[in-house]
């Protein structure tokens, strides 16, 4: 699954357009002779110098350059040599991959997460600045500055460039409250309070906010005029096309939005008018054959210089002479590759460009205008990497089994006859994303080694048409595992590839595709290797994160339902795990620790099941990467076991050396299958916990507070207790500052399980009923309704309003333990719950002083959810002090103390 939530087009599209030149292919002179095995250092290690970018006001470059074996920032003068360059950052644990300019120049920004969890903070250092006391660098401040959370960037606007347009989810993990921070003081304004499904904010170029994009219940898009009286719906499209707004024109009067909305099928490149709903085609490919790709604008006109398509290769169409004329310039003079625009100053005049192709990582060059114009080199990306020994990637066409045309690379290993090489199948990730004709560290390296590399844009992948990449719905592991067994087939049946020596290879979908590639196509392949792949879709889905619910519908319409029958046995057929016993070929599995999209538990329960039938796997856990590896050590690591273990079986080179750090580091990170052990399951009977009395009617008012980042906020809370026919039904409505709530329950008198629950929370109502195990009923939020359906597997207890009065209707007393059900209305899974009598305890509160038992209240699987101590009044079971630690809310502290 590759969804990145901060992506460089997030970060840096509203500094400088991304921007690929296409330069003709050209032939360069290359050996016929084997090549010596490269070392893997210099495909994986740390780069001597990279990311280069020139400041705004074409007064410094700052790059990325290892510090204690980690990338960080460094800034010099642009007059000056790269290592006279001054130390920005020093983050020893992470390497810093993202950053850029204010716009200003006088802060550089960058983004940065714990150890692979992707909760992003967003900070800046101002370069300028001395060094902080006991340190090397000047001081990082923190601009979101909260845990547990992952900020977005969505506006650095050019009329104040101390401004950044950020969103944040600590009020709500699923959706991304809109603030305005100011990037000198850190001063936070919140501007919109996302209770409307937001899924981005648009700005113009004024940095006034203009348009909004919301996904329904549905999974479709709505684009949103942002009226000063809230919002309107200007244009939307459904869950199998795409819209989406780009930048606004010169004059801010309409947006250009790149769509598919109603018969074409590739995606068009329109500009729109918010006002009148008006529309007109700016630009389709040419050739027919590709989405459109880039739009490509310039800062100082704010006008559409030029579009490209990403086909085999990039393909340019230039709308503004000067800068073509500037494109051409570059192009004669570096040849054979893609030039891609990294950053300019405010005036355009000076350029930071990339050249790279299939055999170059990446050349840095700055280009200043003028009459000449200059072009002066700056590095190279892997210096020492010998480019002669590189093979070129060639684009492909084969046919799968019903007649659909997949596009794919194939890379083949320099000196050696193209006739019985092996394979390895490498398959993208996403999987709604693509593989793109240039340099790929994993492709070189397995063709080093002798590997054919075949790299397909099997359906589903994006770039080709929504009728291609919806070909793919509902089929992972079928038609779309089907693409690549084809492209085996075809390899074989050219005479290229030896059919008994096959493997298969990739991440996060590619980890998913190499388990089902030997679990459901057994015979194809005779090794594999998973790096973040799941085994299990119906766990794998169920552990979205919460701030991904804008695209969990499209999950489900482009997967598999888990909530339809149907859609169940299709993810259970569909899942490796559940076919494990038909894998033979030997697997290799790499996971990080921390992964938040596939948990670890995913790589380990297929570890387990080959290691149960006595098979041969094995295992590389990370404890500080996440969906991927950031680390280079790591890295190392990775790829010296699958090249090991590739070699051992189809037959390829192996790289026997090793250096001190990387043979210290696979002693960490190399896990024995026998001692991996899967969390303990829960046991929790279908009935609840048997209670001894009943409920009390009355009322009970708590105050109570909220603490959370250093803020103490005030909280009111009332609850009520009625004895209706049969039922208890309890009301606890709860006021602080900001806003107010209403939850009422209702509750069997005699079980005191849960059969009814309505929620009223601003905008927001939840109707739900409880009952032959299930849940069922509706969420409503500004009139659209989200259905809300369940197997509960039991009876849920102790949830909602009255929860604490029903565990005080226990048989509490010293050592009493239990386990129960709650269900969690927003993300629709119940939540199983551990419940002990930790002692007795003196307790003051306003009411009163109480002899009380201590009762803690955690997940029942010991993970980081929501804990819950209560202190109950022995003498007449009230609830007179509640404590909650809220992780949802970036470890919140909600207490309440009996008032009467």
């Amino acid at each position: 699954m590759r969804f990145s939530v901060i992506t460089r087009t997030t970060i840096l599209g509203a500094v400088a357009s991304a921007i690929v030149f296409a330069a003709p292919a050209t032939t360069t002179a290359q050996s016929t002779k084997v090549p010596p095995i490269i070392d893997r250092e210099l495909f994986f290690g740390n780069p001597e110098i990279s990311g280069a970018q020139i400041s705004p006001d074409g007064r410094y470059i700052s790059f990325l350059k290892p510090y204690k074996d980690t990338r960080n920032v460094w800034v010099k003068r642009v007059a000056d040599p790269y290592t006279s360059a001054k130390l920005i950052t020093n983050d020893t644990k992470r390497p810093v991959t993202q950053y850029f300019w204010s716009r200003d120049g006088k802060y550089i920004l960058f983004v940065q997460d714990q150890l692979g969890d992707e909760n992003f903070n967003v900070y800046a250092v101002d370069p300028a600045a001395p060094v902080a006391a006991g340190s090397d660098v000047p001081t990082a401040r923190n601009l979101t500055a909260a845990k547990g959370i992952r900020a977005a960037i969505y506006s650095v606007p050019k009329n104040d460039p101390d401004i950044m347009y950020i969103g944040l989810n600590d009020r709500d993990k699923a959706w991304h409250d809109l603030y305005r921070v100011r990037i000198s003081t850190g001063e936070r304004t919140l501007m919109k309070q996302n209770t409307e499904r937001i899924a981005g904010w648009v700005f113009d170029n004024t940095g006034a906010l203009r348009l909004a994009t919301r996904s329904t219940d549905a999974g479709d898009t709505e684009i949103l005029r942002v009226d000063p009286t809230g919002f309107t719906q200007v244009y939307s499209c459904n869950v199998f096309e795409t819209c989406g707004p780009d930048r606004f024109n010169k004059d801010n009067t309409k947006v250009y939005m790149e769509t598919n909305k109603g018969a074409p099928d590739l995606t068009r490149l329109i500009l729109f008018d918010p006002a009148t709903k008006t529309e007109q085609l700016v630009e389709s490919d040419p050739l027919n054959r590709v989405d459109f790709g880039n739009a490509i604008f310039s800062d100082v006109s704010d006008e559409l210089v030029g579009t490209s398509y990403d086909d085999e290769r990039t393909r340019t169409y230039w709308k503004d002479t000067n800068w073509e004329s500037a494109y051409n310039d570059i192009k004669k003079q570096l040849p054979g590759k893609e030039i891609t625009l990294a950053s300019h100053t405010n005036d355009e005049n000076t350029w930071m460009i990339v050249a790279s192709s299939d055999r170059e990582p990446g050349e840095r060059y700055l280009w200043e205008a003028g009459e000449p114009a200059k072009l002066t080199f700056q590095y190279r990306a892997f210096e020492k990497l010998p480019r002669e020994a590189l093979a070129p990637q060639t684009a492909i066409h084969y046919t799968s089994t019903d007649g659909l045309v997949i596009p794919a690379y194939l890379t083949l290993p320099v000196g050696v006859a193209p006739k019985n090489l092996p394979l390895v199948v490498f398959p993208h990730g996403g999987p709604w994303g693509r593989d793109s004709w240039g340099y790929s560290s994993i492709a070189q390296f397995l063709a080093n080694r002798g590997y054919a590399v075949l790299q397909p844009n099997f359906r589903s992948s994006t770039g080709y048409g929504k009728k291609f990449l919806n070909a793919g719905n509902n089929e992972w592991g079928q038609k779309m595992q089907d693409d690549l067994t084809n492209g085996v087939k075809y390899l074989v049946s050219q005479g290229t590839v030896d059919p008994k020596r096959v493997g298969i290879m990739g991440g996060s979908y590619g980890g998913y595709a190499t388990l089902a590639g030997l679990a459901f196509t057994p015979d194809v392949y005779a090794a594999g290797v998973s790096i973040v792949g799941p085994s299990n879709l119906i766990t794998l889905l169920n552990s979205i994160p919460p701030s991904w619910e804008s695209i969990r519908t499209i999950f489900n319409e482009r997967m598999g339902n888990p909530k339809t029958p149907a859609g169940l046995a299709q993810l259970q057929r569909q899942s490796p795990l559940n076919s494990a016993a038909k894998i033979k070929a030997p697997l290799m599995v790499i996971q990080g620790a921390n992964d938040p999209r596939v948990n670890r538990a995913e790589s380990e329960q297929i570890v387990i099941a080959l290691r149960d039938r006595g098979f041969p796997v094995e295992y590389i856990l990370a404890p500080d990467e996440g969906h991927g590896f950031a680390r280079p050590i790591n890295n190392l690591v990775l790829f010296t076991s699958a090249e090991k273990f590739l070699a051992k079986h189809l037959g390829g080179r192996y790289q026997a050396s090793m250096t001190p750090a990387i043979t210290a580091r696979m002693a960490v990170l190399t896990v024995d299958p026998k001692t991996v052990v899967l969390a303990k399951k829960v046991e929790v009977a279908s009935a609840g916990p048997k209670p001894t009395a009943g409920l009390k009617t009355g009322v009970a008012t708590y105050k109570g507070s909220l603490s959370v980042q250093g803020q103490v906020i005030p909280m009111d809370l009332t609850r009520t207790v009625k004895d209706t026919a049969g039922s208890w039904l309890v009301t606890e409505s709860t006021v602080m500052p900001m806003m107010s709530a209403n939850d009422e329950a209702t509750i069997d008198k005699g079980t005191l399980t849960l059969r009814k629950r309505v929620v009223h929370q601003g905008p927001a109502t939840v109707e739900v009923a409880f009952a032959d195990n299930k849940a069922a009923g509706k969420m409503t939020m500004n009139g659209q309704e989200r259905p809300i359906a369940a197997d509960l597997g039991g009876a849920l207890f102790a949830d909602g309003p009255g929860a604490s009065d029903v565990v005080a209707a226990l048989p509490l007393a010293e050592g009493y333990a239990t386990t129960y059900r709650n269900f969690d209305l927003m993300g629709q899974k119940v939540k199983l719950r551990q419940l002990k009598v930790a002692g007795s305890e003196k307790v003051t509160v306003p009411a009163g002083a109480f002899d009380a038992w201590k009762v803690e209240i955690t997940p029942a699987d010991g993970g980081s959810g929501e804990s819950t101590t209560l202190w109950v009044d022995k003498a007449s079971r009230r609830v007179v002090k509640i404590s909650s630690v809220l992780p949802e809310m970036n470890g919140a502290i909600a207490t309440a103390e009996l008032i009467k």
